[in-house]
């Protein structure tokens, strides 16, 4: 079976595609990974650390041959500020964030994954939630795993009053990182 252990970013390569393979955005984040391609190659995903792969992103196989990421059109929301203000939209993408939701941000809407009660609690901030199929391309956070990153640091940030929560993820070598933030100590 091929093997692809390298990721080469969309615009960091050149040239025709071997294959192509289309993935949701659940499975464009894994480290290791039997996946078939659009063409029916088969080969094995195996990189030093989990990456969001991207659109357009290549696949570099052991031979040098590249097979192309697309993004597999996924249930969407498309949330809107019913105000045209940045500070609207800013407030829903606070709420969206702190409910830990991958997230899409454009300058005037937000793209998230389906799911009723967020539906329900954002329109009852205002928002304007229109079901789509697209792409989805989250942001990724400061956590990962980027190959790009060569380091992390574990800033505080504020959620509130009594919210404590527990992060786990890889860092840059691939190890498991845990860590808890218990803001009634502080």
């Amino acid at each position: 079976m091929e093997r692809a252990s390298s990721v080469l970013r969309k615009g960091e390569w050149s040239g025709e595609a071997r294959d192509s393979v289309t993935l949701d955005e659940t499975a464009r984040n894994r480290r290791r990974l039997r996946l078939a391609s659009d063409g029916g190659l088969e080969f094995l995903l195996d990189l030093p650390h989990a990456v969001l792969l991207r659109d357009g992103d290549g696949l570099q196989l052991a031979g040098g041959e590249v097979v192309i990421v697309r993004s597999k059109p996924e249930e969407l929301y498309d949330v809107r500020a019913q105000e045209l203000s940045p500070r609207a939209l800013l407030r829903l993408a606070w709420h969206i964030g702190n409910r830990h939701l991958p997230s899409q941000i454009f300058d005037d809407h937000i793209l998230i994954r389906r799911d009723h009660v967020i539906r329900q609690m954002l329109e009852g901030l205002g928002a304007i939630v229109t079901d789509i199929t697209a792409s989805f391309d989250p942001e990724g956070g400061a956590y990962d795993g980027d190959e790009h990153s060569h380091g992390h640091g574990h800033g505080h940030h504020d959620h509130g009053p009594g919210h404590g929560h527990s992060h786990g993820h890889e860092d840059h070598h691939g190890k498991h990182q845990g860590h808890h933030h218990d803001h009634d100590a502080h």
